[in-house]
């Protein structure tokens, strides 16, 4: 599985964010992340968000997934933010807490907002 950024044109622009990932075997499109400013409409001083995750159904759990969610949090704390956050429903909620991810809220819709902080500098 290979990992590329910024593959959709809309996607593209000044800064780091907005960005897409996309996984692929070859040229076989298996998956995609989104790096997005805001997830939340009511919530907007949580930025930046992990969001739009979609692996195909016949690659699935195999791990893309994870991969996709770890590399695009990671593209996130390179690119200086200290911390992200990712909306879920509850089926899915228990996947980014395996992944490392902390709930923050429910909202009142029954979605989770779930976050995760950039690792501890070392001196």
């Amino acid at each position: 599985m290979s990992l590329l950024t910024g593959l959709v044109q809309e996607n593209l622009g000044p800064g780091p964010i907005p960005t897409a990932l996309v996984a692929h075997e070859g040229d076989r499109f298996v998956g995609t992340v989104s790096i997005i400013a805001s997830d939340e409409d009511t919530r907007p001083q949580y930025t930046p968000w992990v969001a739009a995750l979609w692996v195909e159904p016949e690659d699935r759990r195999r791990g893309i997934g994870a991969a996709l969610v770890e590399r695009a949090a990671e593209f996130v704390f390179r690119s200086g933010a200290g911390r992200v956050y990712l909306l879920s429903g509850p089926h899915r909620r228990s996947f980014y807490e395996r992944l490392g991810w902390s709930m923050l809220e429910v909202i009142d819709d029954g979605m989770s907002i779930l976050t995760r902080d950039a690792p501890a500098r070392q001196a």
